[in-house]
């Protein structure tokens, strides 16, 4: 009796994608498809106009060249639908179709290059990247090399150094909250804590008012983050919040001396239980409401 049986690459390629993530790829190049050609199709029913022979002004006029797009899914090959729109504007220039879900020259989701920042501040080189960026977005990862990376963290630096220089004169802050982070970088012989202020408005908006590297939590370099965020217009906030860290209270008091000063419950309540002999610490605001 004779037998076919097919080799088993063969089958999988008549299956389809086998894998998770083969799976998740190709769902995600089909719908992008699709929302591309129902962009288009929309487009050209929103200008249904004809010129004196009667031929339409907006037509579909093929697809573009294949390019690759970085999504979170991977990085995808897109064909994008094109439109030849002849229709002329009162200025005598002619209109185009610019596509919103996939603009020209695109290469990588903007949710992507979000991602790129976290992971270079977890401690990702931009050598690193070569070697992890394939592995979670495919081997064809469109303008994620090491150089790129390199422009990448000019700009956030850049974007830094606005946000350090922006004007604060024109709100007000009730409240603020004060930390220290401490992080297991060591860069010479100390470890990196960077001194962070959040802020409420009199509506209830919160901000990030500063970001800044500090010499571990002391009163100088609390003092030199409160002098600039006052030259940057920062009124005094009617009441700081923070833990027991004696140098920003201590810069407090000379910068803003009519700021009051108040512990916050966090560390205010792990302190009291650690200091009730119980034999319990607590490591949290949740798990201190609990034991309290």
């Amino acid at each position: 009796m004779l037998k076919v049986v097919a080799k088993r690459d063969e089958m999988e390629g008549a299956l389809g994608p086998q894998t998770l993530d083969d799976v998740a790829l190709e769902g995600a190049r089909l719908m992008l498809h699709q929302a591309l050609e129902v962009e288009v199709a929309a487009y050209i029913e929103r200008h249904q106009q004809r010129d004196a022979r009667g031929h339409a002004l907006v037509v579909r006029n093929g697809k573009g060249r294949t390019r690759k797009v970085t999504c979170g899914a991977g990085t995808l090959t897109v064909e994008a639908p094109r439109v030849n729109d002849r229709r002329v504007d009162a200025q005598g220039s002619r209109q185009r179709f610019t596509s919103r879900i996939l603009p020209p020259y695109m290469r990588r989701s903007p949710k992507v290059a979000e991602v790129l920042p976290v992971l270079y501040l977890r401690g990702l080189s931009t050598g690193d990247f070569r070697e992890a960026l394939p592995i979670l977005l495919g081997e064809d990862a469109a303008g994620l090399s090491p150089t790129n990376i390199a422009r990448l963290t000019a700009v956030w630096e850049q974007d830094y150094q606005v946000f350090r220089q922006r004007s604060l004169a024109d709100r007000d802050y009730v409240y603020v909250w004060v930390d220290g982070i401490h992080f297991n970088i060591r860069l010479e012989d100390e470890r990196l804590c960077t001194l962070v202020m959040l802020g409420a408005r009199p509506d209830g908006t919160k901000e990030l008012i500063a970001v800044e590297d500090g010499y571990r939590e002391s009163t100088e370099s609390w003092a030199v983050l409160l002098r600039d965020l006052k030259r940057q217009g920062m009124r005094a906030p009617a009441l700081a919040v923070g833990d027991g860290a004696l140098g920003f209270w201590a810069a407090v008091r000379d910068v803003w001396p009519a700021t009051r000063e108040q512990r916050d419950w966090c560390h205010y309540v792990e302190r009291r239980i650690m200091w009730s002999g119980g034999g319990c610490t607590v490591r949290s605001a949740a798990s201190a409401r609990v034991v309290a």
